[in-house]
Formats: structure tokens, sequence, C-alpha cells
């Protein structure tokens, strides 16, 4: 069974807010691509859309938006996700993830694109009350 963390950010408060995901709803994050816009209720926020904007695996490797697919590639990067150079023309090495959701992905980040009737703190106290 597929578990995501998925970290909401509220673009309009400054705030995020990390949501566990399970079961069905998290199996239909899978092939899913950064730059895609989700459905809120996914992620218990009904009424809101949201956007994947990255995510880590497992093993702490990030997405990267421009590696097509779920595979985990080793890429000579200069700069961008997953590599940031200390100095000017510094390129390396570095282990990056595809741009698509699979089972090894843990983590999720997204970002609210429309918001719904109710505020994200009231959907989520709410949610935690139920699981008492």
């Amino acid at each position: 069974m597929v578990e995501f963390k998925v970290v909401v950010n509220d673009v309009k408060q400054g705030k995020s807010y990390q949501i566990p995901v399970s079961g069905h709803h998290a199996n239909a994050l899978i092939g899913k691509k950064i730059g895609e816009e989700v459905d809120g209720i996914f992620v218990s926020l009904p009424g809101y859309k949201l956007v994947i904007t990255g995510g880590t695996d497992k093993d702490g490797f990030p997405m990267r938006p421009d590696l097509p697919g779920m595979g985990k590639r080793r890429l000579l990067l200069s700069g961008g996700v997953g590599f940031r150079p200390r100095r000017k023309g510094e390129r390396k090495k570095k282990m990056v993830r595809g741009n698509t959701i699979s089972k090894d992905i843990v983590q999720i980040n997204m970002k609210v694109v429309k918001y719904g009737a109710k505020s994200i703190e009231e959907l989520l106290s709410a949610m935690k009350k139920e699981e008492k």
C-alpha cells in the first residue's frame, strides 16, 4: 500500500501544511507529473485545486521537472533542482528522480491554485477530530 506525505503550500498566507495520504487517494496520484493540476479531494481538501511542484523519493533524491519518467538518473548538473553550484561554471554529476510520481516517492510538494469555501486550517482540524 502506497502512502505519501503531501506538503501543501498556501501561497496567500505563506504557510505549509503536511497531510498524510494513503489508500485509493494515494493510488490516484501515481502517474501524475510535476506541473499537473490535481483536485484537492485527493488530499482531504474538497473544493481546492492544487498544482504538483515537486517531491522526493525514499532515498531523499529530488524530483526534477525536466527529466521525463519515473526512474532515477545520474545527470551532469550546473544548477537548478538537485544541485547548487558554489562557484561560477561548476558542474557535478548528481542523482535525481524523474518528473512522474511513482510508488517510490515519499513526499509530494503542491501549491494551492484555486481556493475552496473553507480554509485549509478548518478542514485539517476537522480531519484530526475524526481520527480521534
